[in-house]
């Protein structure tokens, strides 16, 4: 995988406003959020897409989406949030490293548009 905007995230080439990080994730907030709480959660694994988990990177999925609860949790918004992961360009991936967009702080209708 080529480098990207979150591996210099992840390597601090590039300052985040880090929220939450550990051995297998980092989580950060949106520099353009689309909500009043808008963290991204990646995985310190270079996966460009969904698509691209193997199966032995179930738990590393698990763990992130775990972590997204913790967060939402300690920014207050335990009780509504959302979380989107966007696959390819089509549906509106920009950098390709997988990434949970972790949204709250406002109202959203479904379906998302």
């Amino acid at each position: 995988m080529t480098e990207t905007l979150f591996s210099k995230i992840i390597n601090k080439e590039i300052p985040a406003d880090i929220v939450y990080e550990d051995d297998l994730c980092l989580a950060f907030k949106d520099i353009n959020p689309q909500a009043p709480l808008h963290v991204l959660i990646i995985p310190k694994k270079p996966i460009p897409r969904i698509v691209d988990a193997e199966q032995s990177d179930q738990e590393l999925l698990g763990h992130l989406l775990l972590k997204a609860g913790e967060i939402a949790k300690q920014e207050g918004y335990e009780n509504a949030f959302r979380l989107n992961i966007n696959n390819g360009e089509g549906a509106g991936q920009t950098v390709f490293h997988l990434h949970v967009h972790l949204l709250a702080g406002r109202n959203f209708i479904w379906p998302p548009g």
